[in-house]
């Protein structure tokens, strides 16, 4: 993986941001993960490290039917989401804002850049997560996982092609931020320039994809922006 800075990164400033919201904007991967592991519990099945990071960057049903499938006893998706979705409640309103995310979305702003919002949350869980964090308003265009105009979530590319859409750029010429496996996949396969924040503890394979670059925190990327536009 190239490093920002390198001569393999763009330095031409952006068009447009897309931004993932789990894990990217909001720490609410580990909350996740908490949701995920005690809703199995109630159903007798314990979930490994390994199986909740493949749960990371989809869509809600699609998460369900996976854990149904490691659950060792019959169990519908809407009988485990009728567990864990208000355990996920709770935890959501706490979630805090990923270090830098703020400062960066406001830099942005001030730039007078477009910036979309892609998520595999749906709408009424987004806007629950987001609650206590208005700044996150400041990204014109959200596209959730139950977006009426989306054909399929991540890892397909549908997602970032539909928010380089409707901020009326084309994928090519936006930066998308993701953390995930799922999300990188999409995001690169809709033809952005991918940075992957990579997590404390990465679970996730890296992801290996030459439009994708790695960075630990959201302050090199603001730093490789501004070096973009001096």
């Amino acid at each position: 993986m190239p490093e920002p800075g390198s001569t393999r990164v763009r330095t031409v400033r952006p068009e447009a941001f897309l931004f993932d919201l789990d894990g990217v904007l909001l720490d609410t991967e580990p909350l996740h993960a908490i949701a995920w592991r005690q809703a199995a519990t109630h159903f007798g099945t314990d979930l490994t490290d390994g199986q909740l990071a493949l749960l990371q960057g989809k869509r809600r049903l699609e998460n369900s039917r996976q854990v149904c499938s490691w659950i060792s006893q019959p169990i519908t998706p809407e009988e485990l989401l009728a567990v864990r979705q208000p355990i996920a409640a709770d935890l959501m309103a706490s979630a805090r804002a990923m270090p830098g995310a703020e400062s960066l979305v406001r830099y942005i702003h001030s730039l007078n850049l477009p910036m979309a919002l892609v998520t595999s949350s749906e709408r009424t869980s987004m806007q629950h997560k987001i609650g206590h964090h208005s700044w996150v308003n400041l990204l014109q265009v959200q596209v959730c996982g139950d977006d009426s105009a989306l054909k399929a979530g991540k890892p397909a590319p549908d997602p970032y092609k539909l928010g380089a859409s409707k901020l009326n750029v084309n994928p090519q010429d936006c930066w998308a931020i993701e953390d995930s496996d799922a999300g990188c996949q999409s995001a690169a396969e809709a033809g952005c320039n991918v940075w992957r924040l990579m997590q404390p503890v990465e679970f996730a394979r890296p992801y290996s994809h030459q439009a994708v670059i790695t960075i630990k925190a959201l302050s090199e990327l603001e730093t490789q922006l501004r070096r973009s536009v001096q």
